[in-house]
């Protein structure tokens, strides 16, 4: 009987390149999890990434070095593509590497991404909607911006910033002013606020061939700027399909190779603004992992590589819960109950391997169950065993 023909659903060694190889700027949880769903492909991961203590170092190769280093980059430059764990990469990191590999998200994707004003002057472009906006770069420009957003605002500085960081609040021109000369008088978006209904988000992934598809849309609930929980539940067809539209729009039109993941707010009327986007992986889609089928790792390393690509929803109800490090009115750590999260059926426990710190993200557990009723149930029970 002759050997099995290998399919295309695979990556294929050749003589010239027995092994695909993946190389990505970042080493944290991102990284890790990316490589972990590498490697079942057959892929091998080169992460670069200044900590000597990265979570991905347990499950890749480690490149202990800064993002400019020379040698590092040059050992990237190798790979058969480079894709990133988080947008805020040095830009000559990016610029060293442009032209000598693929780099997947491309630098035009990152220059958008990276910076709030271009971001949201990007979507707009690509025919999707924000919330009002006014850049504030210079004194001059706070002067009667926070009327032309409605009245009250979030000020975001342009770069940088996230879960909650770099960012206030501002109802009044003193509280704008205030809030500008306390993020360092940076350039900074004025965001006008949204009353919306919920908060939702959906990954695209696309290929340099130009094949593109989805993740699930995922409802998310925020505590104190950083995301609490995801859920994932049978959307009605008009929103997933309206989301699925502005997400191909935005790929397609800034030219995406790779996976990129949008935020969205619905409104009353069932409209929906983005809110930020993220070109990569994201917190929301890590239900995925554990619903059944492709999860958003292995979405975002097909997609970079060129390998066969095809939708990713999870095939039972889940649901996300994130580890965040809390401290009692002590000062304390405290802890999950692991031992009760254990004993919860559908749970599964993915910790990072960072030391703990108020405010930093541990870890997260999944949860499935048989039907939206019974995940309710169990994620209420999870949500208060979780601090």
């Amino acid at each position: 009987m002759s050997a099995p023909q290998p399919t295309s659903h695979n990556p294929q060694p050749t003589s010239h390149n027995p092994q695909p190889t993946l190389g990505i700027l970042g080493g944290g949880q991102l990284a890790q999890m990316l490589a972990l769903a590498a490697l079942p492909l057959g892929v091998r991961v080169t992460v670069l990434e200044p900590d000597p203590q990265a979570p991905a170092r347990l499950c890749a190769e480690h490149l202990a070095a800064p993002y400019t280093d020379p040698q590092g980059l040059a050992r990237l430059a190798g790979c058969d593509a480079v894709t990133l764990e988080f947008e805020n990469v040095p830009l000559p990191a990016l610029a060293a590497l442009d032209g000598r590999v693929p780099l997947r998200p491309g630098p035009g994707v990152l220059a958008r991404s990276k910076h709030r004003a271009r971001e949201k002057e990007a979507l707009r472009a690509a025919g999707v909607g924000t919330a009002p906006f006014v850049t504030i770069e210079e004194a001059a420009d706070l002067t009667g911006a926070l009327a032309r957003v409605g009245g009250q605002g979030l000020l975001k500085t342009s770069e940088l910033g996230y879960d909650g960081k770099g960012q206030a609040r501002v109802n009044t021109d003193a509280d704008l002013g205030a809030a500008w000369a306390a993020l360092g008088r940076v350039p900074c978006v004025l965001e006008g606020l949204v009353a919306f209904e919920r908060e939702v988000s959906l990954a695209v992934a696309r290929t340099a061939a130009g094949q593109v598809a989805f993740g699930p849309l995922v409802e998310n609930v925020h505590r104190q700027g950083i995301l609490r929980t995801s859920v994932c539940r049978a959307a009605p067809q008009d929103t997933g399909g309206r989301a699925r539209e502005l997400a191909r729009a935005v790929a397609e039109g800034w030219g995406l190779e790779g996976l990129l993941t949008l935020e969205f707010f619905e409104l009353p009327g069932g409209e929906l603004l983005v809110n930020e986007v993220a070109p990569r992986v994201h917190n929301s889609g890590h239900l995925t992992q554990d619903g059944g089928g492709v999860s958003q790792f292995e979405a975002q390393v097909r997609a970079v590589l060129g390998l066969a690509l095809r939708d990713w929803s999870p095939l039972l109800p889940c649901a996300m819960v994130n580890v965040v490090g809390v401290a009692g009115p002590d000062g304390q750590p405290l802890h999950p109950d692991w031992a009760a999260i254990d004993a919860l059926p559908g749970t599964r426990v993915h910790l990072y391997h960072k030391d703990w710190r108020a405010g930093r993200k541990l870890g997260h557990v999944n949860l499935v169950a048989p039907d939206e009723a019974t995940l309710h149930a169990r994620l209420r029970q999870l949500e208060a065993l979780i601090p």
